[in-house]
């Protein structure tokens, strides 16, 4: 026993700690010889930030030994896994606390304006111009998806890019978005005249999907991208925090375990810049890191324009936008300056916008203006940003995100919470710490281009107020055909208009449902070179082109038409296509004997007759 008091004396004195404050922990101070070195300085840091309540019920040494250093290694990954270590993060939880209880506004002194940004038209001349320059662009750039959701908002339990896209293919959202990036990357490469550039494609997960992630690659051979272009970052979770003290939360099933919660995509610039990537990306010549969201079906729409908008205005942050409604609940893009010099453009969440707005000048608020919709644009988190000036930033904050907390109070006297809160963070709040001098613009595409979400699962979907977007596994598949169909009437197709259909409760436009492979055609003058002559399309039609040199001439289609191509094949799609085509089956979501991914919709594909061009 004699060796075991000598080693607790010795350790004592390696942490600097007196034994009358270990003897405060005597549970702790009877363990202690069974640490390592460095779960003592761990030990250090835990008293230090007033954390010995995680130690008051740890029995004698030889009583759960293996769950005591199991409670370390959780600790040595919450500290190395946070910018600054568990002491920084309870340091910053307990200043933010303090912030919430006192009711501070986070704005204070800041007045609002309306930043500086592209407003683009879709298939003018100018937004032409930006999609050719984006293309040329996309070769240098690096592709950043953040994935560390589930479904289960959807009422969905798979890992939301495993979702389809839309139901006519069955394309997941996974493999739409490297399809993509593959044609982006060839079409790219095909314009500097050489083959080599490779796109890289970083994916964040969490616990909650990691391993889902790997085996759906894995299992559809990356979906045709080179394994070795695609790297997965895992995200770890961060501390939960029981009081405004900011005392550390046991997990209620576990007594040594911390309990731990999502800390926010915004992880993602901390994570890559402990990856070594961009300094490897920065070296192979790459000057654009984009990221973007796990299910917005219309997003790559936007990519080469809004990257082309980045190229010609030099733009070291661009965030994509929509127009957006006053008082609509999507964050408005803006520009705050306040007293002191400092200025930033940012998201604002909406619930804030038009107080903050009414507090400094503008009695009315948010409001519309002639366009008829409010000048802060909407913000729909999928950021451009210039690679060189993103390493420069981040090699002052080491990639830690201005967090904000959220605790739910047990009552007005904020003393006490409902349950255990924690520190989270957004991608898109990067720009707060950005100099004055940082070029940060936004490039707005019209809604029904660039922005379809699913986030919302059937019940909440239909409880939404009318002519408010229902953001579901339905309008977002909805959103896709229409997308294509309006691109195609731009092209000069006789596309037939919609018909009002509900499914799941919802109403929603039902338009021919007509899909493409990227390789297809990326921009809109890929498909104003594919498409001639008088073409129609009916609304009850479906028409899917899986190939690259397909060209439409004189197509009469009233039915569905399915057209497949090899490799360098090149088909004329002429004359009359006529059949019983593919019809829209309602069905509940509440009819278990369905798949979740149909159910979701409220619709499935009766596939009665179709035409196939191979």
């Amino acid at each position: 026993m004699a060796s075991s008091v000598d080693s607790t004396a010795l350790k004592l004195s390696q942490l600097g700690i007196n034994a009358d404050f270990a003897s405060t922990v005597p549970n702790l101070k009877k363990n202690l010889h069974l640490l390592s070195a460095e779960q003592v300085d761990l030990v250090k840091i835990l008293l230090e930030m007033g954390q010995t309540h995680l130690f008051e019920h740890w029995p004698e040494p030889g009583v759960d030994d293996n769950e005591k250093k199991a409670f370390f290694d959780q600790v040595a990954r919450l500290n190395s896994s946070y910018p600054g270590g568990l002491a920084s993060y309870i340091k910053t939880a307990r200043g933010l606390l303090a912030d919430s209880k006192a009711g501070k506004n986070p704005f204070d002194g800041f007045i609002p304006s309306v930043p500086t940004g592209e407003v683009l038209t879709f298939g003018d001349d100018s937004f032409i111009s930006f999609e050719e320059r984006g293309v040329k662009e996309v070769r240098k750039a690096a592709f950043v998806l953040v994935a560390g959701g589930l479904g289960e908002r959807l009422g969905y339990n798979g890992i939301k890019v495993a979702l389809p896209a839309e139901t006519t293919t069955g394309t997941c959202f996974l493999q739409s978005y490297i399809e993509y990036v593959l044609a982006l990357q060839e079409a790219s490469n095909k314009l500097a005249g050489e083959s080599q550039a490779e796109i890289p494609f970083v994916i964040m997960t969490s616990d909650d999907t990691h391993t889902r992630t790997l085996e759906l690659l894995e299992s559809n051979s990356y979906f045709g991208m080179k394994p070795t272009q695609v790297k997965l970052l895992k995200q770890e979770k961060v501390a939960c925090l029981d009081d405004n003290d900011a005392r550390l939360a046991v997990d209620p099933h576990n007594k040594y375990r911390i309990q731990t919660k999502p800390h926010g995509h915004g992880d993602v610039h901390a994570l890559l810049y402990s990856s070594g990537l961009l300094k490897n990306w920065l070296d192979a010549g790459l000057r654009w890191v984009l990221f973007f969201q796990d299910t917005n079906g219309l997003l790559f729409k936007a990519i080469p324009a809004s990257l082309g908008v980045s190229a010609t205005r030099d733009y070291h942050v661009n965030s994509l936008a929509v127009p957006r409604k006053a008082k609509e609940a999507i964050g408005g893009i803006t520009r705050l300056t306040h007293a002191d010099g400092r200025s930033m453009v940012i998201n604002v969440e909406y619930n804030q916008l038009d107080p903050l707005l009414r507090a400094t000048g503008f009695p009315d608020g948010d409001v519309n203006n002639e366009t008829g919709f409010s000048p802060f644009p909407g913000n729909i988190n999928q950021l451009i940003l210039e690679l060189g000036p993103y390493i420069d930033e981040l090699s002052k904050t080491g990639g830690a995100i201005k967090e904000f907390v959220n605790p739910k109070y047990k009552d007005a006297s904020k003393t006490s919470f409902k349950s255990s809160t924690r520190l989270e963070c957004m991608m898109q709040d990067y720009p707060k710490t950005l100099p004055p001098s940082a070029r940060v613009g936004f490039t707005v595409m019209d809604t029904w281009l660039a922005y379809a979400p699913v986030k919302n699962n059937p019940e909440d979907a239909a409880k939404v107020p009318k002519g408010n977007p229902y953001h579901s596994a339905t309008s977002g598949e909805m959103a896709i055909y229409r997308a294509n169909s309006l691109v195609l009437r731009k092209a000069g197709v006789q596309v037939a208009d919609p018909v009002q259909q509900a499914f799941n409760g919802q109403e929603v436009e039902v338009w021919p449902r007509i899909t493409w492979k990227p390789k297809w055609a990326l921009t809109f003058s890929d498909i104003k070179s594919k498409v001639s002559g008088k073409c129609s399309i009916s609304q009850r039609s479906t028409m899917v082109i899986k190939g690259r040199n397909v060209y439409l001439q004189d197509l009469s289609l009233d039915g569905t038409l399915i057209v497949n191509a090899v490799e360098d094949a090149e088909v004329k799609v002429s004359g009359s296509v006529q059949n019983k085509g593919w019809a829209l089956e309602p069905v509940d979501y509440k009819d278990t004997s369905v798949p979740e991914e149909i159910r979701i919709r409220g619709f499935r594909i009766n596939k009665i007759e179709q035409e196939e061009r191979n």
